[in-house]
Order: structure tokens, then C-alpha cells, then sequence
């Protein structure tokens, strides 16, 4: 199977690996915080990101779109929106240390179907689903917008964003 580069963990594939109990050794999701900014607030307008395509997506891309977002958000309108990430990562991403770097499947061939360690997790994100979430008022969502499309630019996927008024 020929892979485009930077995809070895965007695809689906097989059956989803996230029985933590069962394995040792896996390494903590890179999300620092699920929700960020005013949590007392009532706010009219939600924001929603939504993937576009069926993909994996890596803990640290949720988290550098999450630092993206926030970082926008606090220079424009501190302490006038809410974010939430909507999802976890449960899945469990595998490596075998040998079979990865560029080259190495002219290398060797060895151990065709190597288990491999828990290097990292990731998110499996189906078409439209949610994955952040912005809360504002209306005169602050422009903003909100622009957030959301600098998180978006961290993430694999093509993604859209839906606009809901709350009240």
C-alpha cells in the first residue's frame, strides 16, 4: 500500500484501539484544557467548527488549534467568548519504531505486521461532526470567525463553520 506523505495517521483505519485498561505504557492526550475563556457567561451566538472529511486527528493539532484560537480571542475579546473542544482523544495511534524515517520501507521489510507502541492519540472525527465550539455576542463575531479559521488552518481536514443564534 502506497501512503502520501504526512498521512500515516489521517486514515481510518481498522477497528478503533482505545481500551486503555488493557495496555500500558500510553502517553497522556496533549490538550491542556477543554474550555477556555468566560465559563459564567450566557452568550447568542454559537460557533461551531465541523470537519468536512472522515479523519483521525492527532491530539496536538486539537491543541495547537485550541492555542490558535484562544490566543485570537484574548488579544481581540478578553473575556468575552467561551471555547469549548468537544472531543476526546480516545484512540490509541501505534508506531513501529523500525518501519518509520524516510526510506525505510526500501530498507527492510522485516516484521510485516509489527503490533507497534502507543506513540501518541488522536481524535476520530466523522463527515460534519463537531469538534470546538465558540460562544460570543453578536458585535464580537467577526472575530469569533477569524478564531475559528486560524484553528481550522492546525487541523488535517478540510472544515466548515455553522453559525447558531442561542436566544
Amino acid at each position: 500500500m502506497v501512503r502520501k506523505p504526512g498521512s500515516m495517521y489521517r486514515e481510518i483505519e481498522g477497528q478503533a484501539y482505545c481500551r486503555k485498561e488493557y495496555m500500558g505504557g500510553v502517553p497522556r492526550p496533549k490538550i491542556v484544557q477543554f474550555n477556555a475563556g468566560n465559563l459564567k457567561d450566557k452568550f447568542s451566538i454559537r460557533i461551531n467548527l465541523i470537519i468536512k472529511e472522515a479523519c483521525q486527528i492527532r491530539d496536538s493539532s486539537i491543541e495547537a488549534s485550541r492555542i490558535a484560537a484562544v490566543r485570537y480571542l484574548e488579544s481581540k475579546i478578553p473575556n468575552k467568548f467561551r471555547l469549548t473542544v468537544l472531543k476526546y482523544p480516545h484512540h490509541v495511534l501505534r508506531e513501529h519504531k523500525m518501519a518509520t524515517g524516510a526510506g525505510a520501507d526500501r530498507i527492510s521489510d522485516g516484521m510485516r505486521a509489527a503490533f507497534g507502541k502507543a506513540v501518541g492519540t488522536a481524535i476520530r472525527a466523522n463527515i460534519n461532526e463537531r469538534i470546538m465550539r465558540v460562544e460570543v455576542n453578536p458585535e464580537n463575531l467577526n472575530d469569533a470567525k477569524i478564531a475559528l479559521y486560524k484553528a481550522s488552518s492546525k487541523i488535517s481536514s478540510p472544515c466548515k463553520l455553522e453559525i447558531i443564534k442561542l436566544q
